[in-house]
């Protein structure tokens, strides 16, 4: 029999679940392959004792409704980067990829499916170039791979974070406020920038898109001037004014590489006031609502064809490339390339001239 090696890597998104239960529902069908599973991405193979477990169609069955991974996940640790703690207490971190390589080929792993999004698929292409044979599945609410037309978790994320505008919408029109939504969107807006269109948002902060203080100011107080008395901004936690910086703090957990973004709504809501809006104002952070709860449809028709797909890349040995979806088809690229190039949004895009076309202010 031949082994399969599937993984969830970085932050848990809509549909993981449904890529998994394709995964396996697909293998089923042939009588040559077992599928396994690790624990908390490569995490489960690099510790001790291992946590490696099978897959059936009785373990997958109906976890395709199902928000979160049965097989968890982590944005820590990994191949690469292995926490490792010093006998004076502090930690440091070694590379352990070719030790789990090594274990990966004796136990007679002949593939690995590693769903994860920009980090995870620049960790499958470095294993895939050390001899690995891998295949990624693009997960991310970001909907920052740019080989990918969409990605699975993406339209979910965009649904709760529209369900927020729209709750906020009635509560600022009942108070005469100016609410605040920060949504995630570390380096790429597409989160803030659907929601703010759906939801009818005056405002719409991103990465993308430096804002000028001054000319938010001046916008929003035209809205109150012409009697509307409320108004609503949709802000990408990455956003930042011209000139500024992104509002981020260092991580003190072991293992977490990244920078902690979160709280520009609350920058926001300083900036405006020391600028002179007069009004009221309430911040709402959405944060990790938006990766729970269940995959809406589109999400589980996109996670399932991924999963699909990827079985079947590895049915014919399609190593080192990552599914796509690209012009309304289910395809493949070289992981090298889904990796090459970050998908932000283009302050020229038909979208934004939408927005603008809509009167939504980008502040600039």
């Amino acid at each position: 029999m031949k082994k399969l090696l599937v993984l969830t890597g970085g932050g848990d998104c809509p549909g993981l679940n449904a890529v998994i239960r394709a995964i396996v529902k697909r293998a089923e069908q042939e009588n040559d392959w077992q599928v396994f599973g690790s624990i908390e991405a490569f995490n489960g193979v690099l510790r001790e004792p291992k946590e490696i477990i099978p897959l059936t169609n009785r373990t997958v069955s109906g976890i395709h409704v199902k928000g979160g991974t049965i097989l968890q996940t982590t944005t820590k640790g990994g191949p690469f980067t292995w926490p490792v703690q010093n006998d004076d207490g502090s930690w440091t971190t070694e590379d352990r990829s070719d030790e789990m390589i090594d274990f990966l080929k004796k136990e007679g792993f002949e593939a690995v499916i590693n769903i994860g999004g920009d980090g995870s698929q620049r960790i499958s292409q470095a294993l895939y170039e050390k001899g690995l044979n891998m295949i990624g599945v693009p997960k991310t609410i970001d909907n920052d791979l740019s080989s990918t037309d969409y990605t699975f978790g993406f339209q979910t994320a965009v649904e709760i974070a529209t369900d927020g505008v729209d709750k906020l919408v009635t509560t600022a029109e009942s108070h005469h406020r100016l609410m605040i939504m920060e949504v995630m969107g570390r380096n790429a807006g597409w989160i803030a920038l659907h929601a703010a269109v759906a939801g009818g948002a005056e405002v719409c902060l991103i990465p993308e898109i430096p804002y000028d203080i001054d000319k938010l100011v001046k916008r929003l107080n035209q809205r109150y001037t012409a009697g509307k008395g409320f108004a609503n901004i949709v802000i990408a936690e990455g956003a930042k004014p011209k000139d500024g910086t992104v509002v981020s703090r260092k991580s003190d957990e072991t293992g977490y590489q990244n920078v902690r973004l979160g709280g520009v709504a609350y920058q926001l809501s300083e900036q405006l006031k020391a600028a002179g809006f007069k009004h009221d104002i309430r911040e709402m952070v959405l944060g990790h609502l938006q990766r729970g709860g269940k995959p809406i449809a589109y999400d589980r028709v996109l996670a399932t064809q991924f999963g699909v797909k990827a079985m079947e890349m590895a049915m014919a040995s399609k190593f080192g490339e990552m599914v796509a979806y690209v012009d309304n088809e289910i395809t493949s690229v070289p992981l090298k390339e889904a990796t090459s190039i970050y998908n932000q949004v283009d302050p020229q895009s038909f979208l934004v001239q939408t927005a603008r076309g809509v009167g939504i202010s980008f502040g600039d």
